[in-house]
């Protein structure tokens, strides 16, 4: 927008330049054509009375106001002798203009080209006797006087567009200040900064503009913030029934020695378990959707091994191995993320991973670059059944699970948990199928940038 205002201001002023400046220009250079042939055909008429004068004083005066014409002027003066006055001058060249001069007695004026002017201006006066005087004048000053006149105004024209082109800079920048400040919170807004507001400055129009938006942000944000509240709280409250309950039943399972009750009561038991997960998952997403922290950049390597080294136990247990392996990362690489982020993604990722690994498989974490040159890709592949492609298009929705063992004892929340703290580092997140059968998640990071 302020190329084209700038644009806008630099045509608008171009075109007053065009209507007021070029016809000024055509005017003087008429007006000097006009002032030079009038002197030249005066000079010429003042000669031609000198040459027909028929005496011997004005033959003389005509050969000495002729050569002061010559020295004074780039004119040089012809003559055509008559019997009384036979001046030492050039004799002009037999032509048209000659013979019209002479035997029809009228002047003539040839500029030598019909554009502007040829190289020399030739006047033709007829004198009495059948004589005629010719000025041969040159046009070389009169050419020079040509370009300074379009020089100076084409200097002054440039000089008025480059100083409209930075007052329009300017004038543009104030004009879109409000529009800047506007896209800046919308920018905001699309990162998850629900506080960002836009200040109330600028033309009428824009303050009413940044008013509305601010009085909807501000309901956004409140209406997200209850919303956030009111799942946080609600999962808190009833974590404490959920294990009352689940306590209860363990209590009534250790009672009752009917297996048909205690096949129902460990039924109810799991139904609890699962619960309890769902309303974990709810809290700790809620978490997830609160405001977002800055992030800052964290050792990878170091949480990848501290958390491995937490699921190791877990994997032994049935025979499953968690290998971590790398490839074409230098060192040990840092990203930008959020603190306790990267912690609750591998916790979510390993723990799907290890419930739908067979008994004895593999759990392949792998640390790789990225595409871009900032990027660093964290990878874990389970031997899973995997999932179909309709299946990997749905699995980030909340509360979706799928067909696998996940789909039956998870709260299908894991993902979404997932997605949301990776975005909000400025990451993405994507479901591919994993060498060898099973799925692999790609967690793509931003890099740190490395300081000296």
């Amino acid at each position: 927008m302020n190329r084209q205002l700038i644009r806008s201001y630099i045509l608008l002023v171009a075109v007053a330049i065009l209507l007021f400046t070029v016809p000024v220009a055509f005017t003087l250079t008429k007006q000097l054509r006009d002032d030079t042939e009038l002197s030249v055909q005066r000079e010429a008429a003042t000669m031609a009375l000198l040459l027909g004068g028929g005496d011997t004083i004005s033959c003389e005066a005509l050969t000495e106001v002729a050569e002061a014409y010559g020295q004074e002027t780039p004119g040089d003066v012809q003559v055509t002798p008559t019997s009384s006055c036979t001046p030492d001058l050039h004799r002009p060249a037999e032509d048209a203009a000659l013979a019209r001069a002479v035997q029809k007695n009228e002047p003539t004026t040839d500029w030598g080209s019909d554009f502007i002017w040829g190289e020399q201006l030739t006047v033709t006066v007829p004198a009495q006797g059948d004589a005629a005087v010719r000025i041969v004048y040159s046009t070389s000053d009169m050419t020079r006087r040509l370009w300074q006149i379009w020089g100076f105004r084409a200097g002054l024209a440039v000089l008025v567009l480059a100083a409209a082109a930075a007052i329009g800079a300017y004038a543009a920048r104030r004009i879109t200040a409000p529009l800047r400040e506007l896209n800046s919170m919308a920018s905001k807004f699309s990162d998850g900064d629900l506080t960002a507001r836009s200040p109330v400055t600028g033309p009428a129009e824009t303050q009413t503009l940044a008013r509305t938006l601010n009085q909807g942000a501000e309901r956004l944000d409140t209406l997200v913030a209850s919303q956030r509240i009111f799942v946080a709280d609600a999962s808190h409250q009833l974590r404490t029934p959920l294990t009352a309950l689940r306590l209860s039943l363990d209590n009534i399972a250790d009672g009752v020695d009917d297996e048909f009750v205690r096949e129902d009561v460990e039924q109810a038991t799991a139904e609890v378990v699962r619960m309890s997960r769902l309303v974990n998952g709810l809290l700790v997403l809620a978490r997830a959707e609160a405001k977002v922290t800055d992030a800052e950049p964290l050792p990878l390597m170091d949480i990848v091994d501290e958390r491995l080294t937490v699921w190791r136990p877990a994997a032994d247990e049935r025979g499953v191995t968690i290998a971590l392996r790398g490839s074409g990362v230098d060192g040990r690489p840092s990203v930008l993320a959020s603190p306790g982020h990267l912690d609750q993604v591998l916790d979510n990722v390993l723990s799907n991973a290890l419930e739908v690994s067979p008994d004895g498989g593999t759990i392949t974490v792998r640390l790789e670059p990225g595409s871009g040159a900032r990027e660093v890709v964290l990878s874990v592949a389970d031997g899973g059944p995997g999932m179909s492609d309709a299946e990997k298009s749905r699995a980030f929705d909340r509360f979706w699970r799928g067909q696998g063992l996940t789909g039956r004892s998870g709260s299908g929340l894991g993902l979404a948990v997932v997605r949301q703290l990776v975005t909000d580092d400025g990451g993405t997140v994507a479901l591919t199928d994993a060498p060898g059968g099973g799925l692999c998640v790609r967690i793509t990071l931003r890099a740190a940038p490395r300081t000296g």
